[in-house]
């Protein structure tokens, strides 16, 4: 595993200080109950990101199971180390994972499947990896337009900063057709594909911790580094354009609906 560089380390602690608590967190557990977590099962988690479901899912196994994570970029595992040193975590991408076929007996994922080069290829080497009869959990976004906040951050960058950094932030909503979803498990060879909608709550304690997280943890994740004067204009612009969700405590709270696709290897 390379080594991570300052920059790399800077934005995955601010995903995992600002991102997890407020939106991902939640789903660790869902997703984790989803693929039928119990003690002693050997887990994969595809696109750990900083662990957080790697994280829910070794609270299950306990100490007769076993919990790996996965994933291409090393400032994310050099966090998810820091945080969790007994959990295994490789660099390596879903389209090749680094593991011997039938190595676990549940494989799971939250958030990451819209990223894959080639995605039908990733969740063939999710089923490769799973003992036979082996359970499969994946979460990913609904619609853009679904989620009652980006939206209007999305028309708020593509303003300011342009269209690749109001890409980078419509990016993860690309798979919210729950039909596109078991077309591409069932073209991958998962068995018994089933999709469930749930309801979330995004929860910042401003809207400025919500935009910051954005513009300084999640756009430098996929590549867009935007400069610090407009950092700071697009902040204050953002304190107009999201004050209906914010709520007299001051916080920011809006829905940010999930699907959990299950299945099984045949």
């Amino acid at each position: 595993m390379r080594s991570a560089s300052e920059d790399e380390i800077a934005a995955a602690s601010a995903y995992e200080d600002l991102h997890v608590p407020a939106l991902f967190q939640q789903w660790a557990a869902r997703v984790v109950d989803t693929a039928r977590v119990r003690t002693g099962d050997r887990v994969l988690d595809v696109a750990c990101g900083t662990g957080v479901l790697a994280r829910e899912a070794a609270s299950r196994v306990g100490r007769l199971g076993s919990v790996a994570g996965v994933d291409p970029n090393p400032g994310m595992l050099a966090v998810a180390k820091r945080v969790a040193p007994g959990i295994e975590w490789r660099e390596g991408a879903a389209e090749a994972l680094p593991y011997e076929d039938n190595s676990f007996d549940a494989v799971v994922s939250q958030f990451g499947l819209m990223f894959f080069t080639d995605r039908v290829a990733a969740l063939r080497e999710m089923v490769r990896v799973l003992d036979r009869g082996g359970r499969i959990a994946v979460a990913v976004w609904e619609s853009l337009e679904r989620s009652q906040a980006y939206p209007i951050e999305v028309e708020l960058l593509e303003q300011m900063a342009g269209a690749q950094a109001a890409d980078a932030l419509r990016a993860p909503f690309v798979l919210g057709d729950p039909a596109e979803l078991v077309g591409l498990f069932e073209s991958a060879g998962v068995g018994a594909v089933n999709v469930t909608t749930h309801r979330g709550t995004a929860r910042f304690p401003s809207v400025r911790a919500m935009v910051e997280a954005d513009l300084r943890g999640w756009l430098p994740v996929m590549g867009v580094v935007l400069p610090e004067e407009q950092i700071q204009n697009i902040l204050e612009e953002a304190d107009r354009a999201l004050s209906h969700y914010v709520t007299t405590a001051g916080t920011v709270e809006f829905e940010a609906p999930a699907h959990i696709v299950s299945g099984a290897k045949p």
